[in-house]
C-alpha cells in the first residue's frame, strides 16, 4: 500500500502561472544555499538576494517596495520554496503579519517608512499579542499605554514572543482605555524594542530550544506617529493581522506536511517488520487528509484573507499532531532519531536561534521525530487555539448562532 503513495494532481495553473512557477523553480534550483537556521546573517543575506531578485513581497504594492502581483503568485512561490527546501525567513513576522497589515492599516509615512526594510530585512520584526494571562483570551490583555502628550507610556508583560531575541521592533497591542469594553479600548503600536524599558528574556521549551521570548515593558516611551490606526481601534487591527497570518502560512505548511509524509513513508519502507493493519490504516488515512488539506489550500486561494483562513490553520495543526504521532507509533524505537518529523532549515515551525543539537545518528535533532512531536504540541495553541478558531468558523464562516 505504502509503496505506491504518489501525490494528488494539483489544481490546474493557467499557462502564465506555469510559466511564473518554472521561471521560480529554475532560480531556486541554481541560487538556493545551504544555511543553518541559526545563522542570521547569512539568512538576512539570503532574504536579500531573494528580495533583490524579485521574489519577495509578491502581493505587496509596487509603490512599496512590492511586486504587484496575485495571491496566486504568492501561494506558488510558498509551495515552490517548500520543495526546494529554501532556508526559512529570518523576517517571517514582518513578511507574513506585520507587512500585509501596514499595507491594509497602516498610513502612508508608516507604509513609506516600514515595508521596504521588512523585505531587506534590514529591520526584523516580533509580535506582541499573547500575555500570561491573555493568550486565547486576547480581548483580556493588561498591557496599558497611557496618554502623554506626544507619547504613550507603554507598562506591561507580553509572553511567547517569536523572534523577539533578534528583533528590532514589535507589533504591539496595548490598553489604551481601560474603562471601555474589552474589545474597545486596545490600540495597535510599532515599539522600537532598543528603548530604553525594554527587557527581553528568552523562554526555553520543552525541545530545548528557546524559540520565544518573554517583553517586559517598564515606562517605554512610544511616539504618537507610531500608532497604527486610530486610537482603541487595536482589536480590528488585531483581527486583520491574524487572519494575513494564517493566510500566508497556510500553502507553505500544507507543502510541508507533504514532505514530511514522504519521509514518513521513507521510514516505514525502510522497518525490517511491516506495519500491522491498525498502522497501515492510520497511514492510509493519515495520507488521504493530508492531500484534502493541500487541495482545501488552492481552493480557498485569494479568501484566504478572511475568515476561511481559521479552518486551514486548524486542520494543519491537527494533521500534524496526527502524522508526528503516527511516525513515532510506526517507526519502532529508533522513531526519536530518526530524521523527517521536523521541518529541517526550511521551516516554518522552527524559527528559532538557539540549539543545534544533534543526534546519535548525527542527524540534527531539529529534524528528528523527536522533535517534531514535542514541537507541535504547541500547533495547536499558537496562532489561536483550535478552540477558538472552530467557534470562530461556526460563527463567521458557517453562520452559526451563538448559543
Amino acid at each position: 500500500m505504502y509503496n505506491n503513495c504518489k501525490p494528488m494532481p494539483r489544481l490546474q495553473d493557467t499557462s502564465e502561472e506555469a510559466t511564473y512557477r518554472a521561471r521560480l523553480r529554475a532560480w531556486l534550483s541554481d541560487n538556493a544555499p545551504s544555511i543553518a537556521k541559526h545563522d542570521v546573517d547569512a539568512l538576512k543575506a539570503w532574504q536579500r538576494q531573494l528580495y533583490e531578485a524579485g521574489w519577495l513581497g509578491l502581493t505587496w504594492p509596487a509603490e512599496y517596495g512590492g511586486q504587484g502581483l496575485g495571491f496566486r503568485q504568492q501561494a506558488i512561490f510558498n509551495e515552490e520554496a517548500a520543495r526546494a527546501k529554501v532556508p526559512p525567513s529570518v523576517n517571517n513576522i514582518g513578511l507574513m503579519i506585520v507587512g500585509p497589515a501596514l499595507i491594509a492599516v497602516g498610513s502612508e509615512e508608516q507604509k513609506r517608512r516600514y515595508l521596504k526594510p521588512i523585505l531587506t530585512a534590514e529591520e526584523i520584526w516580533c509580535q506582541g499579542f499573547s500575555e500570561p494571562n491573555a493568550g486565547s483570551d486576547l480581548a483580556g490583555l493588561q498591557a496599558r499605554a497611557v496618554d502623554d502628550g506626544d507619547d504613550y507610556v507603554v507598562t506591561g508583560q507580553k509572553i511567547w514572543t517569536s523572534n523577539s531575541l533578534i528583533a528590532e521592533y514589535i507589533w504591539l497591542l496595548a490598553r489604551t482605555d481601560p474603562a471601555a469594553p474589552r474589545h474597545k479600548g486596545i490600540t495597535a503600536l510599532i515599539v522600537d524594542l532598543r528603548s530604553p524599558g525594554v527587557t527581553v528574556k528568552p523562554l526555553r521549551q520543552i525541545t530545548g530550544e528557546a524559540e520565544f521570548g518573554e517583553v517586559f515593558f517598564d515606562e517605554v516611551r512610544v511616539p504618537k506617529a507610531n500608532r497604527v490606526g486610530a486610537e482603541n481601534d487595536g482589536w480590528i487591527v488585531g483581527m486583520k493581522t491574524f487572519t494575513r497570518e494564517r493566510a500566508n502560512i497556510s500553502v507553505s505548511l500544507s507543502v510541508r506536511l507533504q514532505q514530511q509524509f514522504d519521509r514518513l513513508l521513507e521510514g516505514i519502507r525502510g522497518r525490517d517488520v511491516p506495519l500491522d493493519t491498525q498502522q497501515a490504516r492510520e497511514v492510509a488515512l493519515a495520507y488521504v487528509d493530508s492531500q484534502c488539506l493541500t487541495l482545501t489550500c488552492e481552493r480557498l486561494a485569494g479568501r484566504l484573507f478572511g475568515f476561511e483562513s481559521s479552518v486551514v490553520k486548524v486542520a494543519w495543526a491537527e494533521m500534524n499532531q496526527r502524522l508526528q504521532e503516527i511516525g513515532i507509533s510506526t517507526l519502532g524505537p529508533d522513531a526519536p532519531l530518526l530524521p523527517g518529523g521536523g521541518f529541517d532549515q526550511a521551516g516554518e515551525s522552527s524559527s528559532t536561534w538557539g540549539t543545534e543539537a544533534l543526534s546519535e545518528t548525527g542527524e540534527s535533532f531539529e529534524n528528528s521525530w523527536q522533535f517534531g512531536y514535542l514541537r507541535s504540541r504547541a500547533n495547536t495553541i499558537e496562532g489561536g487555539t483550535s478552540e477558538i478558531l472552530r467557534t470562530v468558523i461556526a460563527e463567521r464562516v458557517l453562520g452559526l448562532p451563538r448559543k
